[in-house]
């Protein structure tokens, strides 16, 4: 491996931690109602473990409730009982064909709470970018060692891998900083 491909790869994996965290935000609820809330619920459909976004079209009418319709009636039941068995504080109704879900105000504990697990997520993530660098780093030492690149070429890497780092943190800390506002908004 080069000390480029190490630097790529090492930026893509940055990437992708990023995404993951900006992902696992939009699962957390914030004053508005959105799909990718409850989008992820594993129901209980067809003698197997099945995630709701692949049973149902999920849909957001009004900005404090969902609306799920099943692609098969049949699991309606399934749907209504997965829901609440997700332990996510919503009460699902049936209506017929669909399943109207209204989002309760979030009382200023709950918000609080909302950001504590936003927080832990944006730790384990850079905890993910710091794994990316020791490895980014060991390569870069193993690269040295098979002989090839001088000693400045990797000095002038291990610079590159440690601004890559700070800069992904940095994007981390915004994602948090803008979740906290949007949780904290009332």
């Amino acid at each position: 491996m080069t000390i480029d491909d190490i630097l790529l790869e090492t930026e893509e994996k940055m990437l992708k931690t990023e995404e993951h965290l900006v992902h696992q935000f939009a699962g957390v609820r914030t004053g508005k109602a959105s799909p990718s809330l409850i989008e992820n619920v594993m129901i209980e459909a067809y003698g197997s473990h099945m995630r709701l976004k692949e049973l149902a079209t999920i849909s957001a009418p009004e900005s404090r409730m969902l609306m799920v319709t099943p692609f098969d009636q049949s699991n309606v039941k399934a749907i209504e009982k997965g829901i609440q068995a997700a332990n996510l504080g919503l009460n699902p109704a049936t209506q017929g064909k669909f399943i109207r879900i209204v989002l309760p105000d979030l009382s200023t504990e709950r918000r609080q709470e909302f950001v504590k697990i936003c927080k832990k997520m944006s730790e384990d993530s850079r905890v993910a970018l710091r794994n990316e660098r020791r490895q980014a780093l060991e390569g870069l030492k193993k690269v040295k060692a098979d002989g090839g690149v001088s000693e400045d070429e990797v000095k002038t890497a291990e610079g590159e891998v440690q601004k890559l780092t700070d800069q992904y943190i940095a994007k981390l800390d915004q994602h948090l900083a803008h979740k906290e506002k949007e949780i904290l908004t009332v």
